[in-house]
This record gives structure tokens, sequence and C-alpha cells, in this order.
């Protein structure tokens, strides 16, 4: 079963790294539209950002409905970065546990 199983919770500790980036890009790409530091109509940012929203925008949504108003301020990112970083750190331990 190590066979299988090391390799795959591998793969998700790097997809879940790959999403946390994928995260990152997204709130900075929405900091830069808000102070319109980039044009938010220029195909490139429109298509990154579109793509974006797709993939990150449905795990965010539970957790912005969960969690209590700040205010217009929005920590749903964060709740997600913390929870992302506490799933990776408990297949890290698995992997650390049962060595291949």
């Amino acid at each position: 079963m190590d066979i299988i199983l090391i390799p795959f919770l591998r793969l998700m500790i790097q997809a879940i790294s790959l999403y946390k980036f994928m995260l990152f890009i997204y709130i900075i790409l929405g900091w830069l539209e808000a102070f319109n530091i980039i044009n938010r109509y220029n195909q490139f940012v429109y298509g990154t950002h579109n793509f974006l929203f797709r993939i990150i925008e449905p795990v965010l949504m539970p957790i912005r409905r969960i969690m209590p108003n700040f205010g217009g301020l929005d920590l749903s990112a964060l709740v997600l970065i913390f929870g992302l970083h506490f799933i990776q750190d408990i297949l890290i331990q698995i992997i650390i546990k049962f060595p291949s």
C-alpha cells in the first residue's frame, strides 16, 4: 500500500502548494485592480483573473458565509491559507510516520 499511498500524498502536498500559490496571485491581482495599478480590461489580466476566480471563489464562498462581518475586511483568504497549511502539515506528518 505504501507504493501508492506515499506518492499520492506527495502529489496532494504539491497540489495544495500550487493552490496556495494561485490564491496568493489572486489576492495580489485583486489588490492591483482595486488600486488601479493594472488595467482590469486588459485581455491577459481579465483572462487570468477570470481563471483564478473560477478556481478559488467556490472555496472562499462557504468560508465567507461562516465568518462574521469585519466591516469590509475580507479575511476568508487568510482562513483558507491557514486551513490549507494545516492540511498540508497533516499530510507531511503521515508521510513521516510511514516512510517509503
